[in-house]
């Protein structure tokens, strides 16, 4: 949604949104602490977000937390370098790493957020094809690679380490983690 098919203060909405679910995940997120957060009618919210998890999905793509910018490094691996260093600020940096965990952690749960993470997801794959695709060009990747699988397999290893296995990030991961994933998609 843009600001000229929103509220006047859906960035401060979107926003409250994201730091409510940090704080208080998303079992305990309603519509009226976002309202109040945000300094507006809980009309408001429901005029342009019929539920819960449709507000969270609004907030999930369009909120300036999570913006995402495709690196462009001049090679693939230093693109995947930076991919995995992204990811690893992403989570475990606050509020960004608590947004994550609490919002992908209850779209494995919710269908209707379910989708809105399907969409945030997909919102993400488009503004990394791009590296993929200077990678083909410049010989590094063959044109057939399926850039979904490389981000899985980079986003899978950073979320295991990070989240689930809840070790540190030590010194050097990124570029391994990049060779490794270069080497397996080489041509």
């Amino acid at each position: 949604m843009t600001e000229a098919s929103g509220p006047r203060r859906t960035a401060e909405i979107l926003d409250a949104t994201l730091h409510l679910l940090a704080e208080r995940g998303y079992e305990r997120l309603t519509i009226e602490g976002v309202a109040e957060r945000a300094g507006v009618n809980k009309t408001t919210i429901y005029r342009w977000w019929p539920s819960k998890a449709a507000l969270l999905g609004a907030a999930l793509i369009d909120a300036p937390l999570l913006r995402f910018t495709a690196p462009d490094t001049g090679s693939l691996h230093g693109d995947l370098m930076a991919l995995v260093q992204a990811l690893v600020r992403l989570l475990t940096e606050p509020p960004s790493a608590a947004v994550a965990v609490a919002a992908f952690g209850a779209a494995a749960q919710n269908a209707e957020l379910a989708a809105y993470a399907r969409a945030f997801f997909a919102d993400r794959l488009a503004a990394e094809l791009p590296i993929f695709t200077r990678a083909a060009q410049r010989g590094e990747l063959a044109a057939d690679a399926d850039p979904m699988l490389i981000m899985d397999a980079l986003a899978g290893a950073v979320w295991v380490r990070v989240v689930l296995r809840q070790f540190p990030i030590e010194e050097g991961y990124a570029a391994k983690l990049a060779s490794m994933l270069r080497a397996g998609v080489a041509l």
